[in-house]
């Protein structure tokens, strides 16, 4: 998964930021949540509007606080249950923004039903991926498996948008949604046969 070689890269860049933060008083909760607004307002405001280029690099740079809010805590060494539920209910939110927004523009000026129905199954899809793991760990199980977690989603997503916003054909926008929607069906069945093997294992 690509998102375990990106995340100590972007971990050590952003180091340096999580401690001056810490020493300003922020809390890693409060970048969550400031986070998750940022990428929400930037999906509705530009990727809704067919403005990809922008977009994308605004949504990319709030996305990135996905990183620096758990590098702060692990630095705080105060690492909470309530910090990685909020962590993971307001990823749900942005993804779902970043997705929802594309709805948005292929239902109006993108003007394409069928996009917008595939933008809208690998919403769902995406979501189905993360309450796969969640529910399974929450009965134990574990549910480490997947082609298409999150990290890998929104750098297909939004570094298509960021080569549209540059000049490139739509079609490599649709080429990412159409390439998503077959990777998040496949992580989906994966899970699913992950914590199958898992159950009937406890049940022998």
């Amino acid at each position: 998964m690509i998102s375990l070689h990106i995340r100590p890269l972007v971990g050590r860049i952003v180091d340096p930021l999580a401690g001056g933060l810490l020493r300003a008083g922020v809390t890693p909760d409060a970048v969550t949540a400031v986070g998750t607004l940022g990428v929400i307002g930037a999906s509705l405001a530009f990727l809704s509007r067919g403005s990809f280029l922008l977009g994308a690099v605004v949504v990319t740079l709030f996305v990135l606080t996905d990183v620096l809010d758990g590098t702060m805590a692990r630095k705080r060494g105060t690492t909470s249950p309530f910090g990685a539920w909020l962590d993971s209910t307001c990823d749900r939110a942005a993804d779902g923004a970043v997705f929802g927004s594309l709805v948005l523009w292929y239902s109006g000026g993108g003007d394409d039903r069928f996009l917008q129905g595939t933008t809208v199954y690998v919403l769902i899809a995406s979501a189905v991926v993360s309450y796969a793991k969640a529910r399974a760990e929450g009965l134990g199980l574990t549910c480490n498996v997947g082609i298409a977690e999150r990290t890998e989603r929104l750098i297909l997503v939004l570094g298509a948008c960021f080569l549209v916003g540059l000049g490139a054909p739509e079609g490599v926008l649709a080429g990412a949604l159409l390439l998503l929607a077959a990777l998040t069906t496949i992580t989906v069945l994966q899970r699913l046969i992950e914590v199958r093997r898992q159950a009937g294992l406890q049940t022998r």
